[in-house]
């Protein structure tokens, strides 16, 4: 049974285990008779801490396998011929954690020692239950814990893996249902408002031509029109991203700066600092962060020139951009979704943005992302 659908915590549980091993150790001890003059407290003492060990069995499962070997060895020296449960226990644990090899070459050394400490410590009657296959006994034993614990670890993979493999299906039917609604996006809407937006044109055009007055619906018509064609492609391209193609990151930034000049911005870059070792969801998210920003100025800010600085700072990465465009904190617009949906993903990589308009006008991104040393 698995005791995390049982609510019982994992150290909870280890712990049980640990003192219940611990009592049936001692017990046994308590039952049985010594074979040695050496029996005192020592051995009892082992007897215990052979049981308690196992507390840090899922930690230290290694360490917790040569610590119940020699407890066995020291009790079985003390003079009590105790079945080693705690070292079966501990055997359990460490092939469970995938420590085969090295579970058989202790487990070895440790029968071996047991061997040679009964035939040293031990009375004859031990000795002789030890010639009779007393050895093949402990060797079974081994043979079953190890087993067990493979057999768990191999379920446990395999549980693993059908959760991989679910959470891969889930991610290909929603990949598959992004791009149909992309499709149908595409179908029912993109011919629609290329007509409006082509209308709308050839009748200004039209007009001017002629030398009449353009009416205002009409103009509010073309703009509304190259806004929906700019906004739909943008949607359609993020519904049909399906993580197949490069992606844009920190060193594809100064093509789009300059490629920010050519709406009328006249915009500069400075990195300062370098890293090659920028995880790949934040190298992402920066490039969005300065597409986002240099978006929002050519078309909303009435700005002229914006400045683009990215410091790569020992544990973040610090982006800014400024513009000096009209906006004031008593203008400022409200954040749209393109805004709303950065913050997000910066939150969600633990960084933090701030969008807001700044001292004598103009509006100014900024962002900070960390970035792990281990990374």
């Amino acid at each position: 049974m698995d005791r995390r659908r049982c609510g019982v915590p994992a150290g909870v549980w280890d712990w049980a285990v640990a003192v219940g091993v611990a009592a049936l150790l001692v017990g046994t001890g308590l039952a049985g008779e010594s074979s040695t003059a050496n029996s005192d407290l020592l051995g009892y003492a082992l007897l215990a801490g052979g049981g308690l060990v196992l507390a840090a069995g899922r930690r230290a499962p290694l360490l917790v396998l040569a610590a119940t070997g020699l407890c066995a060895v020291g009790y079985q020296a003390a003079g009590f011929d105790v079945l080693a449960v705690s070292y079966l226990v501990a055997v359990y644990g460490a092939v469970r954690a995938g420590h085969r090899a090295i579970t058989v070459t202790v487990s070895l050394t440790t029968v071996f020692a047991l061997h040679l400490t009964a035939l040293v410590f031990q009375d004859e009657p031990v000795r002789e239950a030890f010639g009779r296959g007393g050895g093949v006994l402990e060797i079974a034993w081994l043979i079953a814990a190890f087993a067990a614990g493979e057999a768990v670890r191999q379920a446990e993979r395999r549980a693993e893996e059908a959760e991989r493999t679910r959470e891969e299906t889930a991610r290909r039917r929603a990949d598959e249902e992004r791009l149909r609604i992309a499709r149908e996006l595409h179908d029912s809407l993109t011919h629609q408002i290329s007509v409006i937006k082509v209308q709308a044109e050839v009748a200004v055009h039209v007009a001017r031509r002629l030398g009449e007055e353009v009416p205002e619906a009409m103009l509010a018509i073309q703009e509304a029109g190259r806004e929906a064609s700019r906004e739909l492609r943008a949607t359609l391209e993020a519904l049909r991203d399906d993580d197949t193609t490069p992606p844009r990151g920190l060193d594809d930034v100064p093509a789009l700066v300059e490629g920010s000049r050519t709406l009328g911005l006249d915009a500069t870059l400075t990195i300062d600092g370098r890293r090659d070792d920028v995880p790949a969801a934040v190298d992402r998210t920066v490039y969005r962060i300065v597409q986002e920003a240099l978006t929002n100025i050519a078309r909303h800010a009435d700005a002229t020139t914006a400045v683009v600085r990215i410091d790569c700072l020992p544990d973040s990465l610090a982006i800014r951009i400024d513009d000096d465009g009209k906006a004031t904190s008593a203008t400022a617009p409200l954040p749209g979704l393109g805004l709303v949906g950065m913050r997000e993903r910066v939150t969600a990589l633990g960084g933090w943005l701030r969008a807001e308009p700044h001292d004598g006008g103009g509006f100014t991104v900024q962002a900070e992302l960390p970035v792990d040393r281990t990374s």
